[in-house]
């Protein structure tokens, strides 16, 4: 998958970023499996506190206060931000609970944000996952990098 997605982001010259918090790297450490990714992936974010995101990403405060660090919202502006901040036509990111402990009932273990901002495109999925710590983080990077897979290959 990775070599693919690095394939896709040569044949279109699309420069790519991650911001990360409940996968903390994993997505990047993917993306960089690929050889030839290094002309495309320039950096990446690990935005695990609300502080980061904002600081790093500029997600709003106010965002992050009404509907949380793990929301559609918060998953919107951290793709955004990072896109702006790395200057790259793409960015994937992650946002979520991967437990044992963090969930409630509105927001179980395993419930994972992904946005992928392509060029103009911004699509955001929600996920929840089960297993343990490992298997969530697991299955938000593949989910990751299925979704920014099929931006990129829908990319003009």
């Amino acid at each position: 998958m990775e070599q693919k997605i690095a394939e896709l982001l040569m044949q279109k010259s699309l420069t790519i970023t991650t911001a990360e918090s409940c996968t903390g790297g994993l997505i990047a450490a993917a993306l960089v499996n690929a050889p030839g990714i290094s002309g495309s992936f320039q950096e990446g974010y690990i935005t695990y506190s609300n502080e980061a995101k904002e600081k790093l990403l500029g997600v709003s405060h106010e965002t992050l206060r009404q509907f949380g660090a793990v929301s559609r919202e918060t998953a919107e502006e951290m793709a955004r931000g990072a896109k702006k901040a790395a200057r790259a036509d793409v960015s994937i990111i992650s946002t979520g609970i991967a437990g044992p402990d963090g969930g409630t009932k509105e927001k179980p273990v395993g419930l994972v944000y992904l946005a992928c901002c392509c060029q103009d495109a911004l699509t955001v999925e929600c996920h929840t996952f089960s297993g343990d710590r490992q298997s969530v983080r697991n299955a938000s990077v593949a989910a990751a990098l299925a979704l920014v897979k099929r931006m990129i290959a829908h990319a003009e």
